[in-house]
């Protein structure tokens, strides 16, 4: 765990180095891909679940 929880480390470092730099390139996209894969993979994916749901239902319940 403690190896794949730096990898998203990692990854996500990178993944907002790059967009940062302004053009996302195909090397760039798929360390992003990566990143999704091991996030999904992680202890944080239900917590980053949870927060997602939660904040669809916000969205959803407001009226224009």
């Amino acid at each position: 765990m403690v190896i794949s929880l730096s990898v998203v480390v990692l990854l996500l470092v990178l993944a907002w180095i790059f967009l940062r730099g302004g053009g996302l390139k195909i090397s760039h996209a798929i360390v992003c891909v990566l990143l999704g894969f091991y996030l999904a993979s992680s202890s944080m994916a239900t917590t980053i679940h949870d927060g997602l749901t939660a904040t669809a239902n916000v969205v959803s319940s407001l009226r224009p």
